[in-house]
């Protein structure tokens, strides 16, 4: 059965001040250019494959006659910002990126696509109980714990067996036995700095608790967590656990004051066994110098056992504009689900494909063992990021705290626990 990233959306700052800014109602087409052959605008918001997606436009156009025109936005600047900006300037693309957390944001002015022809070959099309299908998935990037695939086998260590604490426990002290012959700084590349990575502990490490061994459209604890900020006592204690022993056994020099470009750069020179960031590393071990093409996979933050899975999916989406031209945008998505759109999303932008019937798997080192994950149905939600906005910024001070000895496991699960009840009591 084909499962459904179904959401329920937090509604966020924006939503009445788009509602006033709107003369529509809901998904109606009324009053917009509904012209299958008219040009379209998108608006993406990954700058690194803008040329890739000039590419898309220029061969769109060769094989239909029709235009797409192609805005990217990022680096220093917001996409979601820019999207503001243009919806209050009456300015609005017809397709736009958008990630999870921003959908609510749009209440009222999104297309449904529930019922185009390409959502019968994915799983992960993004569904609102209210707006309907509201997100077209481009790619899919996935995380967990990433390890050297090479080091691994050098270590006698199996990685299809790290699925419970004790086996990733028993894989960490065997590696740490044998850091010299294997040439490692240390078992795990870890950084709980929170100033500059508390992104990563605090929205994706964190993202585990949330969905670890779930089905993609479980959403049993970020449901309890969205009611009031109430948390799995139990469920956290193990995940404190596992941290503890990431802790443990992590780059001392890195855990407490290091940065992403250490932790990647380090992980490129095989210094660690593991390192706790995502497939989105990929492009940044093969253009680094020291990389010497190891094999990489993932294993799942397996503390609890049977976690089995990975978090995958769609970290952003593109979104249809009700008024805009909703009818070309349409016609461009469904080309963008066929094979000549894959071809260069995949081959030529590197991006890992959400279609089931996409042939091509991208060069990215971590592609294959993620597409295996995907096929053999064992991947999470990405539900982190329907948490109440800026929490992140909270509980990654209790993950440094942690990481500074300065509380233990139970610790931290009462301190994270007051410090998200107190987020969102506010």
């Amino acid at each position: 059965m084909k499962r459904k990233v179904l959401a329920v959306l937090l509604v966020g700052a924006m939503t009445a001040a788009l509602t006033a800014c709107s003369s529509s109602d809901g998904n109606s087409n009324s009053g917009n250019n509904s012209d299958s052959s008219a040009a379209i605008r998108l608006v993406n918001g990954k700058p690194e494959i803008d040329k890739q997606l000039q590419s898309l436009a220029a061969k769109y156009k060769e094989e239909t006659g029709h235009e797409v025109q192609i805005e990217s936005i990022g680096g220093d600047t917001s996409a979601s910002d820019a999207l503001k900006t243009y919806f209050q300037s009456d300015n609005m693309p017809d397709i736009f990126v958008s990630e999870t957390n921003q959908f609510a944001n749009w209440e009222g002015n999104l297309a449904d696509l529930s019922g185009e022809k390409w959502t019968e070959n994915t799983q992960y099309e993004y569904v609102d109980s209210k707006m309907g299908t509201i997100g077209f998935p481009y790619q899919v990037e996935a995380t967990g714990l990433a390890y050297n695939a090479d080091v691994l086998e050098k270590a006698g260590v199996d990685p299809k067996t790290l699925t419970s604490p004790a086996k990733i426990q028993e894989a960490f002290e065997k590696i740490d036995s044998k850091k010299s012959e294997l040439g490692l700084t240390a078992v795990v590349g870890y950084c709980a700095e929170p100033a500059n990575l508390g992104w990563s502990t605090g929205t994706h490490i964190f993202g585990q608790y949330l969905d670890a061994g779930l089905k993609a459209d479980d959403t049993k604890y970020i449901d309890l967590l969205n009611d009031g900020g109430k948390i799995d006592d139990a469920r956290m204690q193990k995940f404190a656990d596992f941290i503890g022993l990431l802790n443990k056994y992590s780059d001392k020099a890195l855990l407490v004051d290091g940065t992403y470009d250490n932790q990647v750069g380090n992980f490129a020179k095989g210094e660690y066994a593991f390192v706790t960031q995502g497939s989105w590393i990929g492009a940044s071990l093969t253009t680094n110098e020291n990389y010497k093409g190891f094999k990489v996979g993932f294993a799942p933050y397996a503390f609890d056992d049977g976690i089995d899975t990975i978090i995958a999916g769609p970290s952003s989406y593109w979104a249809v504009y009700s008024k805009g031209n909703v009818d070309a945008a349409k016609a461009f998505l469904q080309w963008c689900s066929e094979d000549s759109a894959q071809n260069i999303l995949v081959n030529d932008a590197g991006l890992i494909s959400p279609f089931d019937n996409c042939k091509y798997t991208p060069s990215d080192p971590f592609a294959a063992n993620v597409i295996e994950y995907m096929q053999a149905g064992k991947t999470s939600g990405w539900h982190t990021f329907l948490k109440k906005t800026g929490l992140e910024n909270e509980t990654c001070q209790v993950f440094a705290d942690y990481a500074k000895g300065s509380i233990d496991s139970k610790g931290f699960v009462d301190k994270i626990s007051k410090v998200i009840s107190g987020y969102y009591a506010e």
